[in-house]
């Protein structure tokens, strides 16, 4: 799709669905860490996302030339692997709805990605978007429940998992444009799958947590939804809305995850405050105006 373009329907319709699949995935994790720790949580669900692909990927390895393979493993390992350790870690000390909100970082991310790596020149409006959601991202990391400012350093883990996102998104968009969403998601996947499987079984007590956690099968039900729904078939349709469209819509779905993410929160009994409400509003607007502008930006010529 040419940037100036209007994204098809068919390209809001999956963005809805993966806002309500991905709005959901915090939840998941905070059941997940009931009975397992934040590092076996990641492992699982990463293992479980690369594996269930596998059988609809095996006649798509044959697309796969050799300069393809370093560039899907980047997109497992920061598309992916790195992001679900941080998440699983950072929501042992943050509330699953609030976790939804700094997600809305993404956006911001991937243009400031854009700009530093892909020289894409951008307006000053947008630079003022990433100013706004910079504030509001501040003010959700030093927010808490005695209304107090207090910085908490958990926060700043899912600020590099949005880092991470927004590296991904601009290198599926300009260095692997002749490959299927499918293929890149499954691939990539399935790349970090093994050592994620290996680790699991091997250097935590995870099969044994399974005979003795009492909670052990719930939160594993949990995670599997999370590994195969919100992982691998959410990056399917995550990357088929990537080729449909550009990099700021596609990350656009994060206006609609933290909906998604503080009703789920509150639900389940999590506070939400007057600081989270201004710090989510903040950010919104900044990846409103920073979007508005991305349709049609300039592209700095290169050497």
């Amino acid at each position: 799709m040419q940037q100036n373009e209007t994204p098809p329907l068919k390209a809001w319709l999956l963005l809805l669905l993966l806002a309500m699949i991905w709005g959901s995935s915090f939840i998941l994790i905070k059941k997940g860490l009931i009975a397992f720790r934040p590092d076996q949580l990641a492992a699982l669900r990463i293992a479980s996302a690369g594996f269930v692909l596998l059988p609809f990927l095996m006649r798509r390895f044959k697309t796969v030339q050799r300069h393809h393979w370093p560039k899907l493993i980047s997109v497992g390992l920061v598309g992916s692997f790195i992001p679900a350790f941080l998440f699983a870690f950072a929501q042992t000390q943050l509330p699953s709805g609030v976790t939804g909100v700094l997600n809305t970082f993404t956006p911001l991310a991937t243009l400031l990605i854009g700009v530093l790596v892909f020289h894409q020149i951008v307006a000053v409006q947008q630079w003022v978007g990433v100013l706004i959601g910079l504030a509001g991202t501040v003010i959700l990391i030093t927010a808490n429940a005695n209304g107090e400012f207090q910085f908490n350093a958990y926060a700043l883990l899912i600020i590099v998992a949005t880092i991470c996102y927004g590296i991904n998104l601009n290198l599926i968009k300009h260095h692997i444009p002749d490959l299927g969403a499918l293929t890149i998601t499954g691939v990539s996947l399935f790349l970090v799958a093994p050592p994620a499987l290996i680790y699991l079984l091997f250097a935590t007590t995870f099969v044994e947590q399974l005979g003795s956690q009492p909670d052990a099968y719930f939160s594993l039900t949990a995670v599997l939804i999370l590994g195969v729904v919100g992982t691998a078939m959410a990056l399917v349709i995550f990357n088929t809305v990537v080729k449909m469209t550009d990099t700021t819509f596609t990350s656009s779905v994060t206006y609609l995850i933290p909906i998604v993410a503080l009703i789920l929160g509150i639900i389940d009994g999590e506070p939400f405050l007057v600081e989270h409400a201004l710090g989510m509003a903040a950010i919104l607007t900044g990846v409103f105006i920073a979007n508005r502008r991305a349709r049609k930006p300039r592209v700095a010529p290169t050497a």
